[in-house]
This record gives structure tokens, sequence and C-alpha cells, in this order.
């Protein structure tokens, strides 16, 4: 593990930054709002504190080898490494869409950095 250096910004996923029981999952998928982009829809919802937390549905449907699976999870963490701490405390559901696993990373960092900014962006009252 690696410590936070000062002036240099917390690249790290812990386990507190992730969905991890499917308790967690069913209350996004319960009432979501949606940011839906280019090879991703994204689903969130506010989760009462002030950590943003991310989970991940990457089909074998929409993405049926396990490569390309991999490759969509990886580009999602690292996006949402970048921008964590801009965002508000919600739990985020990503999921990929038929065509992203055809899309260029560059697209695929772009586009969820929309969605990003989309959430960031909403007015995220408490439910």
């Amino acid at each position: 593990m690696s410590e936070s250096t000062p002036g240099r910004p917390d690249r790290s996923h812990p386990r507190g930054r992730r969905l991890t029981n499917a308790t967690q999952f069913r209350h996004v998928f319960a009432d979501p709002i949606r940011a839906g982009r280019s090879g991703f829809v994204v689903l969130y919802r506010p989760n009462g504190s002030e950590e943003p937390r991310l989970g991940l549905a990457i089909a074998k449907k929409r993405a049926r080898r396990a490569v390309d699976r991999n490759r969509l999870k990886r580009i999602v963490r690292e996006s949402f490494r970048l921008h964590h701490e801009q965002l508000p405390g919600v739990d985020v559901v990503v999921l990929c869409s038929h065509d992203a696993k055809s899309l260029p990373n560059r697209r695929l960092f772009q586009a969820l950095a929309q969605a990003w900014a989309s959430i960031r962006n909403s007015a995220c009252a408490p439910s």
C-alpha cells in the first residue's frame, strides 16, 4: 500500500469507495438517476455520506470476452480514481452499452468524464 504524499491526490481505490454487496447495488437500482453516455450507462443515487462509491456491472452479454470486460472495468476504475474528489456523496453503478467494447479508450474516458460532470452538476439532494 502506498501512502498519500502531500500535494498529490490519493489515487487508490480502497474498499470504502466501492459498492461491495447486493444491498448497496439494489439501493442504486431501486430508484436511479441516469447519466448515460456513449459506451456506458451510469446510474447513481445519493448515499447520505460525503464519499462517492463505485460499483461495476459489466455484463457478459455486452462484452463476451473476459479481456474486453476487464479493459472496460480498468477504464471505469481509473476514471473514477481521477474524478472521485470532485463528486458528491453518491453511489454509482456503471454498466456498459452494446458498443462499449468497440470504442477507443480515449472516447470511453471522455464519456465517463461527461458523466462525472453531469453527476457533479446535478442537484443531488439526499433521499
